[in-house]
């Protein structure tokens, strides 16, 4: 007996790996592995974000000393940025960190009041051709003008992916396995309004401004 039975211990272990291998297939044709796939493309979309956000914020210094060269007494304007970019450098929201709904809305209202801050800059540059015709800051304005469609872009994929996991979690089957294994919860997003929101104009082809004549 003692002989039988120690041959089939050893049959054991290799049942379960055998069922496992078995199982495998039919949990990812049942939507096991949706859940995981689709978060890890959510968080791989938010990084690309903050990849875009830093390179913008990696810009502003020095657009903002080459604008303060030429336009120094704008100093009102040049502060706004400047504090502007060490809100949004401050507040983060790490890959992990995606269901926090306080912490992503200060994180968008910073990146917002950025983007506004950016602008207004922008425009001021307008009334100083010098400034405009330097090749430093035509330069930096090519820079942020690509960094500004791409931060669209990214947050545009990221949208679409957090739309796709999100979806995970509330239709079947997948949300059977969120239920009984995962549980998950709702990745946070960017509000319409923000997804719309204009990025600073950075087209400073020169029309001529008519002034009119006093009197």
């Amino acid at each position: 007996m003692t002989t039988i039975a120690s041959r089939m211990q050893p049959t054991r272990p290799l049942l379960s790996i055998l069922f496992v291998f078995l199982l495998a297939p039919l949990l990812s044709a049942c939507g096991y592995n949706t859940i995981p796939t689709a978060e890890e493309n959510a968080k791989a979309a938010w990084s690309e974000v903050l990849n875009q956000y830093q390179r913008r914020a990696d810009l502003i210094p020095n657009l903002v000393e080459t604008v303060k060269g030429y336009a120094a007494h704008e100093a009102d304007t040049l502060q706004s940025v400047v504090e502007a970019r060490a809100k949004a450098t401050q507040v983060t929201v790490n890959a992990d960190n995606l269901t926090d709904p306080e912490a992503f809305k200060k994180f968008q209202e910073n990146q917002a009041g950025l983007t506004s801050a950016l602008g207004r800059l922008l425009a001021v540059a307008e009334n100083y051709p010098d400034l405009k015709a330097n090749q430093n800051f035509l330069a930096l304005q090519a820079q942020l003008e690509g960094t500004e469609n791409r931060i669209a872009v990214a947050r545009r994929d990221y949208i679409g992916a957090v739309r796709a996991f999100n979806l995970t979690l509330s239709t079947f089957p997948s949300m059977i396995w969120d239920k009984l294994w995962f549980h998950k919860q709702p990745f946070q997003n960017f509000t319409v309004e923000q997804d719309k929101m204009d990025a600073p104009k950075v087209d400073f082809g020169t029309k001529p401004q008519t002034q009119s004549s006093g009197g």
